[in-house]
């Protein structure tokens, strides 16, 4: 999804930094086997992760919506050298492809795959985070903010992703259009909150930026 001219989005492209030689790896390997290759966070949003992370420098990073393990690898590229992230996806077909990659990485032992039901996995984390990034089924994000607020650090970042979904959030909602109707609820959720500050950014499919107070 382009909010600014091709042209433009290209020249933004070429002038960011570039995707790291490991990431091109997966990206070639998700979208010769994968069904729903455009689930990947991509190059330059995934060079925005990279950043974000870079500079919070955290210590536990919790991620809802591993896929492929893109956006993982990006994020561990700012976490300290003593942390963890913590990666939860519910298809376990996708676990030893995920794990390939995170082991060619210099970070594989600080990552730790959960399986199964997020909603279920989170509340067992006896963990607080520095960084959260939500990038799963979209009629659970409100639910997921529920069970992340309490673990969060002071000045800790939750990044949100596919916010602005494809431009629905702002277009007549079908009935059974689950997935909008929840994302209207958790970015109105996240401006309200008095526990958090937020910036909504027109990046890629919206990316959500929420830092604990």
């Amino acid at each position: 999804m382009h909010f600014i001219p091709e042209k433009l989005d290209a020249y933004v492209v070429e002038h960011s930094e570039k995707e790291p030689e490991l990431l091109k790896q997966l990206t070639r390997e998700t979208y010769q086997k994968m069904l729903q290759p455009r689930m990947l966070s991509g190059a330059y949003q995934g060079r925005i992760l990279s950043m974000l992370s870079k500079l919070t420098n955290p210590k536990n990073i919790l991620e809802i919506g591993t896929y492929t393990g893109y956006s993982a690898l990006c994020l561990v590229e700012g976490m300290d050298k003593e942390g963890t992230l913590h990666t939860i996806d519910i298809n376990e077909e996708l676990e030893d492809f995920q794990r390939k990659y995170f082991d060619k990485s210099n970070h594989g032992h600080q990552i730790i795959q959960h399986i199964g039901d997020a909603t279920k996995i989170i509340p067992n984390l006896d963990l607080t985070f520095d960084l959260v990034f939500i990038d799963a089924d979209k009629p659970n994000y409100p639910a997921y903010f529920a069970l992340i607020i309490d673990k969060m650090n002071t000045g800790g970042i939750i990044i949100s992703d596919n916010v602005l979904w494809s431009g629905k959030v702002i277009e007549n909602i079908d009935d059974d259009d689950d997935s909008t109707k929840a994302l209207l609820t958790y970015n109105k959720l996240l401006v309200d909150d008095n526990r958090i500050e937020t910036v909504l950014l027109p990046i890629r499919d919206g990316l959500t930026i929420s830092r604990v107070l």
